[in-house]
């Protein structure tokens, strides 16, 4: 009988001490606080969006503690994106990603057992975004990045952000596509929470429709690509995009290939709290594209992923998959 395979976590956040020591010394140079709200600590940054400061976010051992109750056992750690400081001034941002990468490199080195390192790149600044993913690969072994889905506006599918993806690609270096909120919300998306609720998965969806439509896919068909949150509303809506591709001289003007042949160029997370969705979505993309994704310690986290996975009809081997199996086979750690 085969050994039970791990049960790996990709989508797991943290704010390195390193960090939260030069934003309380420099506020200035990243454009954020510590406020103390309900005698907690808050890092706030001058657009107002903010994140509360869990002991996971700079804790290895807490990080450990917090995967134990969900019964995770390795989890790939990334900084939360309200740190991604893409608006930063290009020198700001580049020193700001070596701290946090260092940070995390630091983390998983006191639990190499339970931890791996995620990075977070300059896209301020391409030629900084690569020396960057390069050095991470070099000193600290890093097998992934993470990037926002849109950088001062632009869709990470934009061809000014190819180099970054190329590189990755040539170094066989996973990219973990998160959205996240920066500046004012419209009205329809800064009331009930609905920019983080409805506003991140649309920004997902409008990111990877634009990698297929595009023509990113095509250009590299050695890239993998991790969508957060079970990939917005992607999966769920393909069967439009693909007739609009059948349809539109429009959608088909970029790439030779039909988005429902492209859907199985992504892997998805398992965040989305709903199992008829993720069974959905496993139907849809596969079980050797799903992973598992807790969005760890956020309130939109999920505490129970591996009952999420066991309610669903899978044999033996695509749930082992989804539980590990894929995200080792991405970290080059399958067997």
């Amino acid at each position: 009988m085969a050994a039970r395979v791990k049960r790996v976590d990709i989508h797991s956040h943290v704010l390195p001490l390193e960090m939260m020591e030069a934003i309380r010394a420099r506020p200035g140079d990243y454009q954020m606080m510590v406020e103390t709200r309900d005698g907690a600590e808050v890092f706030v940054r001058e657009d107002k969006h903010s994140t509360p400061l869990y002991a996971e976010f700079f804790d290895a051992d807490a990080k450990v503690e917090g995967m134990d109750r969900k019964g995770i056992d390795v989890s790939v750690i990334s900084v939360t994106p309200v740190v991604f400081f893409y608006w930063l001034a290009a020198d700001a941002g580049i020193k700001a990603s070596r701290i946090m990468n260092d940070g995390i490199a630091r983390m998983a080195a006191r639990r190499p057992d339970r931890l791996r390192g995620m990075a977070t790149l300059p896209m301020q600044d391409m030629d900084a975004a690569v020396a960057e993913l390069e050095r991470v690969v070099k000193e600290h072994g890093f097998r992934s990045i993470e990037l926002g889905c849109r950088i001062r506006g632009e869709l990470l599918s934009e061809p000014k952000f190819r180099p970054v993806l190329r590189r990755a690609q040539e170094l066989k270096v996973f990219v973990f596509t998160h959205p996240y909120v920066a500046g004012a919300l419209s009205p329809d998306l800064g009331c009930y929470y609905l920019g983080n609720l409805a506003g991140l998965p649309l920004d997902t969806t409008l990111m990877a429709a634009h990698l297929m439509f595009g023509g990113a896919l095509d250009e590299l068909p050695g890239l993998n690509v991790v969508l957060a949150h079970g990939g917005g509303y992607l999966p769920y809506q393909i069967g439009r995009l693909a007739h609009g591709y059948e349809v539109r001289k429009e959608a088909r003007a970029n790439t030779p290939n039909s988005p429902a042949v492209l859907l199985r160029r992504f892997y998805f997370d398992a965040l989305t709290h709903d199992a008829a969705a993720l069974k959905f979505l496993v139907e849809k993309a596969g079980a050797d594209r799903v992973t598992i994704g807790t969005d760890a310690p956020f309130d939109m986290a999920e505490e129970n992923p591996l009952a999420m996975i066991a309610s669903l009809p899978l044999s033996d081997e695509q749930r082992e998959r989804i539980l590990g199996g894929n995200a080792l086979r991405l970290l080059g750690e399958a067997n």
